[in-house]
């Protein structure tokens, strides 16, 4: 893409997203995503009232008075991005295609990030790790996410789930709030999904067209896999086959919710023929009644 463009589309997505931010998303991301940790801050003197939990028994000793610790919230929090950027990312049937969904969630989620003073970071995966932007703050840095959303050109095509939950787990050492945004179209990664969610706040988001669901009754259509180029022939006017397909659809998703809700991680479902405003809001909300 050349330069000029890149920076006009830069420009549009950043407008376009900013107002979101700015008019919905900015309040809910603050309150569920504020801070969960305490670190400790100092030493007072023991008043009424106090919890005696808090008691330093050291510092009381030694000065012959009770004293207790004081804590604060943990302020600074590191958002990570994990963006699938396989080739079935380029499926779309309506407006847009995941990918350009992706893309939007993603630059949505740093600006939040931003207005919270927090740090963000992005691993694009697709059966390889592609390319790793360590966490920073700052809009230079958000911009910089931004173009690379925008302008990214992935080398492998095959999707690896695990590799890139393996990655996070492995690169980011600290505890961080991270969203795995991809189609789930890919198996084995059940244990590296448990043990990144051991680590860190993950929540998976799942982009899916509700074409991918159901196959059209068109006849004999030829099918293409977009990440193996493998193509067969499937005849849609076989109400077996159209039935097989949509069972077969159903149970993987399922599947996929089961293993979530299992290894205690969130999940979004957006479908990108929607707005995912809706579905993002309800995440927010629902975290905060957890929380």
């Amino acid at each position: 893409m050349e330069t000029s463009e890149l920076i006009k589309k830069v420009r549009k997505i950043e407008i376009r997203t900013k107002g979101l931010v700015n008019q919905i998303f900015s309040g809910e991301y603050h309150s569920v995503f504020k801070g969960r940790g305490m670190a400790f801050s100092e030493v007072r003197e023991y008043q009424f009232g106090d919890d005696i939990r808090t008691i330093d028994w050291n510092v009381s000793a030694r000065f012959n008075h009770p004293y207790v610790k004081v804590y604060e919230e943990e302020r600074e929090l590191t958002v990570m991005l994990l963006v699938d950027v396989s080739g079935s990312g380029e499926f779309g049937t309506i407006l847009q295609m995941k990918k350009d969904i992706a893309t939007e969630l993603c630059v949505v989620l740093a600006f939040s990030a931003l207005q919270n003073n927090d740090k963000v970071g992005v691993i694009f995966f697709s059966d390889i790790i592609e390319k790793f932007i360590p966490p920073k703050k700052g809009r230079t840095h958000i911009l910089r996410i931004v173009r690379e959303l925008l302008d990214f050109q992935p080398i492998h095509r095959k999707t690896n789930l695990a590799g890139g939950l393996r990655y996070l787990t492995s690169a980011i050492k600290k505890r961080s709030i991270a969203f795995l945004i991809s189609d789930f179209l890919d198996e084995g990664y059940n244990n590296a999904l448990k043990i990144a969610a051991r680590k860190h706040d993950l929540i998976g988001v799942r982009l899916f067209d509700p074409r991918e669901s159901e196959l059209t009754q068109v006849g004999l259509m030829r099918v293409i896999d977009a990440e193996t180029g493998e193509a067969v022939w499937v005849d849609t006017s076989d109400r077996r086959v159209m039935d097989r397909y949509a069972r077969w659809w159903r149970d993987r998703q399922e599947q996929r919710t089961k293993l979530l809700r299992r290894c205690g991680v969130d999940g979004i479902d957006i479908r990108i023929d929607q707005s995912y405003i809706n579905p993002l809001m309800n995440f927010f909300r629902a975290r905060e009644k957890r929380w």
